[in-house]
């Protein structure tokens, strides 16, 4: 049982988010990495990097068979709530800075 089973099911954080978060923390993640840390599958993982990135949050550039990611601390959160505040601050709390750089 995990943690978040335990503590009643839910999370802070969405995939979404966390998926952000992980890349954040390392720029050179393959998918099976991804999906480990957010606690999803490598299919579920590839669904949410593809939002992420047609919203803009993220982009990668080929580097032999892997990718690498770059992470634009500059976009608006997408919620109302959040109005006015970027990702930068928000990654900058809950990590370490990138790896694979």
């Amino acid at each position: 049982m995990s943690h978040a089973e335990e503590q009643g099911g839910w999370t802070l954080l969405t995939a979404h988010g966390r998926a952000l978060v992980a890349i954040a923390q390392n720029l050179d993640a393959r998918m099976r990495d991804l999906a480990e840390v957010v606690g999803v599958t490598e299919r579920t993982v590839q669904a949410i990097v593809a939002d992420l990135e047609t919203a803009g949050y993220v982009a990668h550039t080929r580097v032999g068979r892997r990718n690498r990611y770059t992470v634009h601390l500059d976009r608006p959160f997408r919620h109302p709530a959040q109005d006015g505040h970027q990702v930068g601050p928000f990654l900058d709390l809950l990590g370490p800075p990138a790896t694979g750089n």
